[in-house]
């Protein structure tokens, strides 16, 4: 007889914890063991959450190199079934080799489920029978839990679920992430102390109303408005020595607007020149509030009245806000970052290194997508409600926007200098955003070269390929008039009181950290899905280099007067999960 030592590392999460019966198989290269029951002198606290528990396991013969584990649970007699989180199986053999099993997945029912060797393999690496097939069966059963749906033609596709709870389990929010979620609107409007405000449907009175509204929940950046008068210039002078800028929203053009409160809504496409100034700041020096020149569409100047500026200044930040929140925001960062997680959990097993490589960073997509699309951008949404780029607006702007996204404009070097923007001072989003990037690509590509030595194992993976295939199919398919303005009619260009709180709370609520955000800003992972110590090396060289970075962010902002926190890698999360 030989002994192979069993440990079994129950998550602490949770619900993570089981009482019903657990069965254990090992599969090795030179046979199969009989199923059998993991008994514990801690009896039903074995699996408790949290809890590590060692078994002994006799077998006539060694089993070889192990290559998988079967698991699957029985409930006692006139108890219930319940669901159990394992975080991983790790065994030692009788010659004393140690053989880990990541896990990381909920067992809610009786059926065997299969668990690779944590080694990562490539499809045609995989010679073992039944290491094939329960890679394939993997496969079967992901397309079948993970569907694609098109909730509107033009943009990319999402997964199919009828509700959060629809959505496998292993891609829920976890119970704190749930719990702090379902605060409602209306938990952020006291918080905001607005409550009082929310039905009011009538027009700003004063601007000092505004500011007197938000003052409490202001910002460093929040106070700060770089759109202020400047000296005159001559431009033809400053366009030859490269000064300046166009800011250009083409995107906003002919965008049917929302109706809010039986008021039409307006959405500029702004024309704004920005001046780099001797002492490196980036002014604005004119605007054109649309496309083409015409008598109804004046050029503003600082040199224009207090409210003519400020109201042209007022429509530019509208059409950002539209242009952040639908193509940068909404588009470019969840849709899409949906479209690669539902397409890697349909085409890559877990013993893949692809799957391994990227599966902290899809952490809560699926669920918070789908109460994206439930909750603000549907017809009933609070986006759809109170925007004015919502509804109908807000697909063609989703269609356009699509239509000019690239592999390249997704990377951040060949972005920037697309834009014309390297050299431009003190654009610290640029520079924090191309270290960080630099730091992510040289990890990304370590851990890549180790799996893949040539291009003809790339071209010879089919999961790989697939994976790809599936997201180049499924990711990749208003008007005031002219003259000179008021503080009055500057205000009525200005959201409704109601809808200036709403929007409010909805930003609010969805820019608050879960506290489970502490187990996952950028590089710090939780579970240990990679087994070699090549691997597991670079990671920890990725994290020093993530320490040194934000060190370096921490040591310039106190230089700043207002700190640039955003890429400082300790508040990135690992996935898009807000």
């Amino acid at each position: 007889m030989v002994d192979y030592e069993v440990t079994v590392y129950t998550a602490n999460r949770t619900a993570a914890t089981t009482f019903n019966n657990v069965f254990l198989k090992l599969v090795g290269t030179n046979g199969e063991s009989e199923r059998k029951r993991l008994l514990s002198l801690r009896g039903p606290s074995a699996f408790v959450r949290g809890a590590v528990a060692s078994f002994t396991v006799s077998y006539p013969t060694s089993l070889g190199k192990l290559v998988l584990v079967e698991l699957d649970k029985k409930p006692l007699f006139l108890f219930p079934e319940d669901s159990w989180f394992p975080a991983k199986v790790e065994v030692k053999s009788p010659d004393g080799e140690i053989y880990n099993f990541p896990v990381y997945r909920w067992i809610s029912d009786s059926k065997v489920h299969r668990f690779r060797e944590g080694t990562a393999l490539k499809g045609f690496e995989d010679s073992h029978q039944l290491g094939r097939y329960s890679r394939e069966q993997e496969l079967k059963q992901r397309q079948k839990d993970y569907c694609w749906d098109v909730y509107v033609e033009g943009i990319p596709h999402c997964i199919k679920a009828d509700g959060p709870l629809s959505l496998p389990a292993e891609v829920r929010f976890s119970f704190t992430k749930q719990t702090e979620f379902l605060f409602t609107k209306i938990t952020g409007l006291a918080e905001l102390k607005l409550k009082g405000l929310v039905d009011n449907k009538t027009n700003w009175t004063n601007i000092d109303d505004i500011d007197r509204v938000f003052w409490f929940k202001q910002t460093d950046i929040s106070g700060t408005d770089n759109l202020h008068k400047v000296n005159p210039t001559n431009l033809a002078e400053e366009i030859k020595k490269g000064n300046i800028f166009l800011c250009d929203y083409k995107q906003m053009d002919g965008v049917k607007t929302n109706t809010i409160n039986d008021e039409k809504q307006y959405l500029m496409a702004p024309l704004v020149l920005l001046h780099k100034t001797p002492d490196d700041k980036l002014m604005p020096i004119a605007i054109q509030l649309k496309q083409k020149p015409a008598e109804d569409n004046p050029i503003f100047l600082p040199s224009d009245s207090e409210y003519d500026w400020l109201m042209a200044k007022i429509f530019v930040r509208s059409a950002d806000f539209s242009e952040h929140q639908l193509n940068v925001h909404l588009l470019r960062t969840h849709l899409l970052a949906e479209v690669f997680a539902v397409s890697l959990l349909r085409n890559v097993p877990m013993v893949h290194p692809l799957h391994k490589l990227l599966i902290p960073h899809t952490r809560y997509t699926l669920q918070i997508n789908f109460l994206a699309r439930n909750r603000l951008i549907s017809e009933e949404g609070v986006f759809t409600k109170f925007s004015a780029s919502g509804g109908e607006g807000m697909i063609t702007i989703l269609r356009r926007s699509l239509s000019s996204v690239t592999y390249s404009s997704l990377c951040v070097p060949e972005d920037i200098a697309e834009r014309g923007v390297k050299d431009v001072p003190n654009f610290y989003y640029r520079d924090d955003a191309l270290r960080l990037w630099d730091t992510i690509n040289r990890f990304v590509r370590g851990i890549l070269t180790y799996y893949y030595k040539t291009d003809a194992e790339v071209q010879q993976d089919s999961e790989l390929q697939k994976w790809i295939l599936d997201i180049f199919e499924h990711g990749f398919l208003s008007q005031p008039c002219p003259g000179e303005a008021t503080e009055e009619t500057m205000l009525k260009t200005l959201p409704d009181v109601n809808t200036t709180v709403q929007g409010m709370a909805i930003m609010w609520l969805l820019s608050q950290q879960s506290s489970d955000f502490v187990s996952a800003p950028l590089g710090q992972y939780s579970e240990d899905h990679f087994s070699e110590e090549t691997p597991r090396q670079m990671i920890a060289n990725f994290q020093k280099e993530l320490a040194a970075l934000s060190a370096a962010i921490k040591e310039r902002n106190k230089t700043l007067e207002v700190p640039y926190t955003y890429l400082d890698p300790e508040e990135v999360e690992n996935s898009v999960a807000i």
